[in-house]
């Protein structure tokens, strides 16, 4: 039987998927583990390593339940995963301890006495991309400096998709977009020994992983893997890159001759411009955001990225089940959030300023700071619920132009990926938020389409990436929805009042967070 099917998989922060597609993109079937994560004090956020792999290696077994003789037709795996954090192992392949997450802020103060550091300008020089708490970097320091024990034993780093791309093929191998955001030089897309020694990890320079480009470069499917997946050993396996820029490829950034935006509405917030050269790639004076490598030569996504988008939604929806609860009245998130539209409806024409920062990590854009918090400002006893929920959703718009705005002019045309671009409500006040027309995708799974995208370039099934998009990415795009006029004059006075807020609010974090420390 000819091989006809690619194999995308996601390892995202809750939801682990497995995605089949075939030769010209259409999804074949998708299979899905919730992943969970847990607490560490109050700042540490981690995962059970062993127990990502069996989810991932369960949700390849169940494809074989829905797509007929998947064995077989497979042409190769492609993996991409959650960014950031920190995953060791050992020199037999075993965990060292638990991985950490993008969402552990232990760091935090030593990213704020590094970006304080006269070295960090040239460190940004190399990286584009601005220090904070969830990188390997400042977390692999903190181990160093605080808790030296951690480290005992480990041979390799990696993060969540390096990790998996291990346990498929044997290989320890880090991605060009980790990697170089993290570690290296963005123009030569190798490591820098500068940005190595400026984040004071000499010693640990050898637990670095070699560099491996999917775009050019796979493994084979180890027979260990191959039977707990169901699949066929020595079936190519390829190093996708971060699940950002492998969700913004599979939703439609990168379109030669057009200058769309690109933004992710998932647990965090990811906004992200092209840059179609190394020296289209802009460093802003603050230092923040982050410049990702993409599977395409000398092309970059540049990015703002808010620590937490629809956790915020999440919080409102949780307030909301809690006052129910109490009630003995049981509602689930789903039908709260398709009551949400209703609760906004009810919204006076002037909620509260919600600064969207409820992450316990603070925010890492368009600025730094671990000890950023969630905000409301502005409330009168005048505003009910609907006026939270709208402040809320108003919230992860005001904070996504605030985004867009350090990376240039605001965008005309969105291209809107992730869970919230499914709301309505969201598409309107983001439109009118950035008087830009914002068009989504039919495609559901765009993290899972662009890992395959790579796979299928990779293995020669397309000349180039933008031979693939035509295939992949074009047929699928929704026609745009157009901004409303009347919410773009309404929300560009709104966030004048929501940018100075927050610069008003800066100092306080910190004494906030002192406060919090000394409260037994």
């Amino acid at each position: 039987m000819n091989r006809d099917i690619l194999i995308g998989i996601d390892a995202g922060t809750s939801v682990i998927k497995s995605v089949a597609f075939d030769r010209s993109g259409k999804q074949l079937a998708c299979c899905a583990v919730p992943n969970t994560y847990e607490a560490i004090g109050r700042t540490g956020v981690v995962q059970d390593m062993s127990r990502t792999w069996a989810d991932t290696a369960k949700t390849l077994l169940a494809l074989a339940d829905k797509v007929e003789n998947l064995k077989s037709r497979v042409i190769a795996i492609s993996v991409t995963g959650q960014g950031d954090g920190t995953w060791m192992i050992d020199a037999k392949g075993e965990p060292v301890g638990k991985g950490w997450l993008w969402l552990d802020a232990r760091a935090g103060d030593i990213v704020s006495r590094l970006r304080q550091d006269a070295g960090d300008e040239e460190r940004f020089a190399h990286t584009a991309s601005g220090l904070a708490a969830c990188q390997q970097g400042p977390q692999l320091r903190w181990m160093q400096d605080t808790a030296p024990d951690m480290l005992r034993g480990v041979a390799t780093t990696f993060h969540c998709k390096d990790w998996l791309y291990f346990k498929l093929t044997g290989t320890r191998a880090i991605d060009p977009s980790e990697a170089v955001f993290t570690f290296g030089d963005y123009r030569t897309r190798t490591y820098s020994d500068t940005v190595i020694s400026f984040l004071g990890l000499d010693r640990l320079r050898h637990v670095l992983p070699d560099i491996v480009d999917g775009s050019t470069t796979h493994h084979v499917l180890s027979d260990d893997a191959a039977r707990l997946c169901g699949l066929k050993a020595g079936t190519p396996v390829i190093l996708g890159y971060v699940d950002v820029a492998c969700t913004a490829l599979g939703a439609g950034i990168f379109e030669p001759g057009t200058d769309t935006g690109c933004s992710i509405i998932g647990s965090t917030g990811m906004h992200m411009r092209l840059a179609a050269t190394p020296d289209d790639v802009r460093l802003n004076p603050e230092r923040t955001g982050y410049t990702m490598c993409m599977p395409i030569p000398g092309v970059y996504a540049q990015m703002q990225s808010n620590m937490a988008a629809t956790l915020n939604i999440d919080w409102i929806l949780s307030v909301a089940a809690s006052l129910l609860n109490g009630m003995g009245i049981e509602k689930s998130r789903p039908e709260l959030l398709d009551h949400a539209d209703r609760w906004m409806e009810s919204a006076t024409p002037h909620p509260p300023i919600f600064h969207p920062y409820i992450s316990e990590a603070g925010e890492r854009g368009p600025f730094v700071d671990a000890a950023a918090r969630a905000s409301l400002l502005g409330l009168s006893i005048g505003h009910g619920f609907g006026d939270l929920v709208r402040a809320v959703f108003d919230g992860l718009a005001f904070a996504a132009r605030d985004c867009y705005a350090q990376m240039g002019p605001l965008p005309t045309r969105v291209r809107l990926t992730g869970g919230a671009a499914r709301s309505r409500s969201l598409r309107h006040i983001l439109g009118g938020m950035l008087g830009a027309e914002i068009q989504t995708s039919e495609r559901e799974e765009a993290g899972a389409a662009g890992t395959a995208m790579i796979a299928a370039v990779s293995l020669g099934l397309y000349g180039s990436m933008e031979d693939c998009v035509k295939e992949w990415v074009t047929p699928y795009q929704r026609v745009g929805e157009p901004a409303d006029p009347d919410l773009i004059e309404h929300y560009t006075r709104g966030f004048a009042v929501y940018r100075q807020s927050r610069l008003a609010l800066q100092p306080v974090w910190p004494a906030l967070a002192h406060q919090q420390e000394q409260t037994p």
